[in-house]
């Protein structure tokens, strides 16, 4: 058995950063920026109304002072004329402002009677203006490796950038293997099971900006094996689940060795997920998973988490860690890092008590992996420890 993080290792080096493509904006949430871009404008591109009131001389504002109304200005009809002394503009949200202007006394702090304004009310210091380019200026770059969210496609969008260069979305091919498993609305005979492994993995995958796709079942035997990896052609990672380990109806090992596989490591000192295998098969990573539902899924997080942001050019460190005291004490680890299904409630991170790995009632509820080394000795309640959120 080798390290988590020497197992972490080897699997990052099967993969590498993806080609770029272009993309409409409109379908760019979710990729990945594989390129700096640069604004194609002033933002706002002039000197524009913060409210609604009137554009005036910032010299000539104060208290009572008078001026007579020329024109008026809203968003997208621009007011062509200058303002001179004692004159005024009415204005409105988002609309450029006059030249000659430079203030707007907003709306509540004047009367009108017919062309004629008084400011009744203390007007303030702000000016009421946005600058030009006060956003962000023509050539502003947003800066690559970045996972674009809504906001992000907003700035984008606002700087007049209709595509954007973001990497290939990396394709995983993944193969639930066993007799023993019925596709989800099948009629499983009584010895059999639903297939859970490879949904939960795919919404996993596909969340962190993959493209997953579910092959059929691989059954136990060689030839079902083998035409399971020959619909696996062309994906940028297949990954496997159950049939790695050594009994004797575990043939993904023979069967992957016998079409080429180089195998990197067998077995990994963790808790679930220590039959873990990788490799590389003609060129294409690897990872042969646990079959049960929990392990499975913890290695999702724990690796092939991992592997789609390297793929994807994003910094590929192992799972960001965070600190919680323990709301409950904790018996002393064994040699393998455990990572235990846990709930973080009011400040306070409680591991499960069933840790099985065929539970998924417990994965369900939980919302953090609590992490201990191998080798761990006891907690106690209140002592901090690391979690991964779910």
């Amino acid at each position: 058995m080798i390290p988590v993080s020497e197992a972490r290792g080897h699997l990052l080096s099967l993969v590498s950063q993806l080609e770029t493509e272009e993309v409409p904006l409109a379908e760019a949430a979710g990729r990945v920026l594989a390129r700096d871009v640069q604004a194609r404008r002033d933002q706002p591109p002039f000197a524009a109304s913060a409210m609604d009131g009137y554009a005036v001389n910032a010299a000539e504002v104060e208290l009572h002072a008078m001026f007579k109304v020329i024109g008026e200005a809203a968003a997208g009809h621009a007011f062509n004329g200058r303002t001179g002394a004692g004159q005024a503009v009415r204005i409105f949200t988002g609309a450029p402002v006059p030249e000659g202007a430079s203030f707007v006394v907003i709306q509540e702090d004047v009367s009108r009677s017919g062309d004629l304004i008084t400011i009744t009310d203390a007007p303030g210091s702000n000016s009421n203006i946005r600058p030009r380019g006060g956003d962000f200026k023509d050539g502003q770059t947003v800066s690559a490796p970045k996972l674009l969210n809504a906001a992000d496609i907003a700035l984008l969008a606002a700087m007049n950038i209709p595509a954007v260069p973001v990497t290939r979305r990396p394709e995983v091919a993944l193969i639930s293997t066993g007799d023993e498993l019925v596709m989800p609305g099948g009629t499983p005979e009584p010895d059999q099971i639903i297939a859970s492994n490879t949904f939960g993995l795919k919404a996993m995958l596909e969340g962190l900006g993959a493209k997953a796709r579910i092959l059929p079942i691989a059954r136990d035997t060689e030839s079902s094996l083998r035409t399971a990896f020959a619909l696996a052609e062309g994906a940028d990672l297949i990954v496997t689940i159950g049939g790695a380990s050594v009994g004797d109806h575990d043939l993904v090992g023979k069967v992957a060795a016998d079409l080429g596989m180089e195998r990197r490591f067998y077995k990994v000192a963790m808790r679930p997920g220590k039959p873990l295998m990788a490799g590389c098969l003609h060129g294409t990573a690897m990872a042969g998973l646990p079959g049960n539902p929990v392990s499975a899924m913890v290695c999702g997080h724990v690796f092939l988490a991992p592997m789609v942001r390297a793929m994807l050019g994003l910094p590929a460190a192992g799972p960001a860690l965070m600190s919680a005291p323990l709301a409950a004490p904790l018996r002393a680890n064994g040699p393998r890092e455990h990572y235990m299904r846990a709930r973080l409630e009011n400040g306070g991170l409680r591991a499960f008590e069933n840790q099985d790995s065929s539970l998924l009632t417990v994965l369900a509820e939980a919302n953090a992996l609590l992490v201990r080394p191998a080798g761990d000795g006891a907690r106690t309640a209140g002592e901090t420890v690391q979690y991964m959120p779910l």
